[in-house]
């Protein structure tokens, strides 16, 4: 039981961190946030993503490069110029590493306005972090795990980030329905989207890029909206008016 409880605790925070902090925050800005409330989501981004964790600057680069050349030979994770899932992952791994690395530069139009601490993307991207999670997690299993295919979930924890990453582009843009002409190949997979937190509303997302809903139609829900509206209630955010 503490291995289904530590599994789902561990993909929800991450996808919660992933959504609300790299994606609706350091990509598109949909809110302000103070300089306590930054470093708190910044530390629970790096904690909740663990051996995973993605640096924000290189998040925002990337997925603003999406949206501006969406379904294109330009986007860095169409899965439409690819086999299969692990063939985007694993291309979509290189491009990252360019922009964690500082390798190149983006294009004008994706520079400025990042997400950044030093200390904490040093931290988050060395080697050392990522084992001491990795070891962390093999701890874990090694003590409350009772049957053998609890082991089978541990690998899924070395790469909780860039696997949630790569369901919202795989499925966003293959499977489900589209509201919108967006002259592009994203769709919204399910009307329901607890699983992934409102990140499968790619359809509603692409048309509204800046709109911290991902829900548009009065049968979608986006979990995270309401969580978003408490916490501008309640001054930890400022939702901007869009």
């Amino acid at each position: 039981m503490y291995i289904i409880i530590f599994f789902i605790a561990h993909w929800f925070i991450s996808l919660f961190v992933q959504t609300f902090f790299l994606h609706r925050y350091a990509s598109h800005k949909m809110f302000h946030l103070n300089s306590f409330w930054y470093k708190f989501f910044y530390i629970l981004t790096y904690v909740g993503q663990g051996a995973s964790y993605l640096k924000p600057k290189a998040y925002a680069i990337m997925h603003r490069m999406h949206h501006a050349f969406s379904d294109t030979e330009k986007d860095p994770h169409s899965p439409h110029f690819f086999e299969d899932v692990f063939q985007m992952m694993w291309n979509t791994r290189g491009t990252y590493h360019i922009f964690e690395k500082d390798l190149e530069q983006p294009e004008p139009q994706f520079r400025g306005d990042y997400a950044e601490w030093k200390l904490i993307d040093d931290l988050g991207t060395s080697v050392f972090s990522r084992v001491l999670f990795s070891l962390g997690y093999v701890a874990f299993y090694v003590a409350f795990a009772t049957q053998w295919w609890m082991w089978l979930l541990l690998p899924f924890h070395f790469v909780m980030g860039p696997l949630h990453g790569a369901i919202v582009n795989w499925c966003g843009h293959k499977y489900g329905y589209s509201n919108f002409d967006n002259d592009d190949k994203s769709k919204n997979t399910t009307p329901f989207d607890f699983l992934m937190l409102g990140e499968l509303f790619q359809n509603n997302h692409h048309k509204f890029p800046n709109s911290a809903n991902f829900a548009k139609k009065w049968f979608e829900i986006d979990p995270v909206y309401p969580v978003l509206k408490v916490m501008h209630w309640c001054r930890i955010i400022r939702l901007k008016k869009v």
